[in-house]
């Protein structure tokens, strides 16, 4: 009776010998095959050079005390003292000359955020364009 019981009963072994051997078979066709592939090859668009060199931004300088000062990168890099109305007409004139020139606000870091604020709000209600930021990195 017991030989019987143990031959209908639920088998409790599972021979995994064939799927080692189908395993190690789909290895080494992979390891054949893997190196006759040829891999896809994208081709990038290219970019020709520009023809003008980029334009040096203008820098609006806050100082320590709210004093304005305009920077021209293209004229050298000398300060020129200003009021908030002539810093928007030098501006407005640079800008007729070169409409891609970016103007780049700098201020000390003792400078309160509104004066910041003030002098990018003066320069983007005369539609002043490309007006932003400049920080110093970390590393400096």
């Amino acid at each position: 009776m017991r030989s019987r019981r143990s031959a209908m009963g639920p088998m409790s072994q599972i021979n995994v010998v064939p799927y080692i051997d189908v395993m190690l078979v789909l290895l080494v066709i992979f390891m054949v095959t893997a190196p006759l592939m040829n891999p896809g090859q994208v081709d990038l668009p290219s970019v020709g050079k520009s023809l003008a060199p980029p334009v040096a931004p203008l820098e609006v300088v806050i100082k320590k005390d709210s004093v304005l000062a305009l920077r021209d990168h293209n004229a050298g890099a000398s300060e020129q003292l200003v009021s908030r109305d002539e810093l928007v007409s030098l501006i407005q004139q640079k800008q007729a000359e070169n409409a891609d020139q970016p103007v780049v606000i700098s201020a000390d870091k003792d400078v309160r955020y509104e004066e910041v604020i003030n002098v990018m709000d003066v320069l983007q209600r005369q539609q002043v364009k490309k007006v932003g930021l400049l920080v110093q990195s970390k590393g400096q």
